[in-house]
């Protein structure tokens, strides 16, 4: 069982990084949080405007909340939003529901955290957090 470090969390930042710059994308905000919700490491790109952490974590804290990536909760916002409302009014706002957010997973399955990023579209978001997590050797599970 391998845990989530400080160590870890930087090189899933830096690997995010590094996939934004390579597509070209706007100033990104990562979050790093671990599997009881808590903040291990957060960085922002120079121009992030001012809402990108909370924005980050957020999509991480969704991720979290229903154990798979954001894109799971993006779809069920628009089949079932009273659902998506509900989980939002009981976790006081604090879920971003829109892909970007990624559980973070060890070999076996067990569920180490989760990565939130916010800067650019969506699916360039997910797509950095999953180059990040992989770059670890560790999985994803997108939703």
């Amino acid at each position: 069982m391998r845990k989530l470090t400080l160590s870890t969390s930087e090189t899933i930042i830096s690997a995010a990084f590094e996939k934004a710059a390579e597509l070209g994308l706007k100033p990104l905000t990562v979050a790093v949080l671990d599997a009881g919700g808590h903040l291990v490491a957060l960085q922002r790109q120079d121009g992030s405007s001012i809402m990108r952490p909370q924005i980050a974590m957020g999509k991480a804290t969704g991720a979290l909340a229903v154990g798979t990536g954001t894109r799971w909760l993006n779809a069920n916002a628009e089949t079932r939003p009273h659902f998506v409302n509900a989980l939002n009014g009981v976790s006081g706002g604090a879920i971003v529901p829109v892909p970007g957010g990624v559980i973070i997973k060890n070999d076996d399955g067990e569920v180490l955290g989760a990565v939130g990023i916010t800067g650019d579209t969506s699916d360039n978001d997910e797509a950095c957090a999953v180059a990040g997590i992989e770059k670890t050797g560790l999985s994803t599970d997108c939703g």
